[in-house]
């Protein structure tokens, strides 16, 4: 049987880093490059320290002092999963063995019609500049 879905717990694992099996590729394109898939990635990587800085509210003392020793932390977690969301998704794409350059379709489809408007009037991007084309950071 050739499941469209992953199953709850496949997912879960899937979402701190294991690797689902090849059947389900279609989904992980479709998670990892769709719509909402940023959000997905915010959501998921907002959990973890969530759990962890939680118990520090069960030791006694103020709300400022709570909030002083949690806060910033998590907000310069969720600053780290903002930045290296995009790098993130493409480990992930590679992880499953596809194109890391899939993060960047639906950005290519968006600018496609600008990218031919300047065709027309400029001509085409020589193959030189083929290097630049791509938005990975190494």
């Amino acid at each position: 049987m050739v499941a469209d879905r992953p199953t709850p717990w496949q997912r879960i694992t899937y979402a701190y880093g294991r690797r689902l099996p090849d059947a389900l590729r279609s989904w992980v394109v479709q998670d990892l490059t769709g719509d909402g898939a940023v959000r997905r990635h915010m959501i998921r990587y907002a959990i973890p320290p969530l759990l962890v800085l939680a118990p520090l509210w069960l030791l006694p003392a103020s709300v400022y002092v709570h909030a002083e020793m949690t806060i910033p932390i998590y907000l310069w977690a969720l600053a780290m999963a903002s930045a290296l969301n995009k790098v993130w998704r493409r480990h992930r794409l590679a992880q499953h063995g596809l194109d890391p350059n899939l993060i960047d379709e639906v950005i290519r489809r968006k600018d496609a019609p600008m990218h031919d408007r300047y065709a027309e009037r400029y001509g085409a991007r020589p193959e030189s500049a083929r290097w630049q084309a791509n938005s990975r950071p190494f």
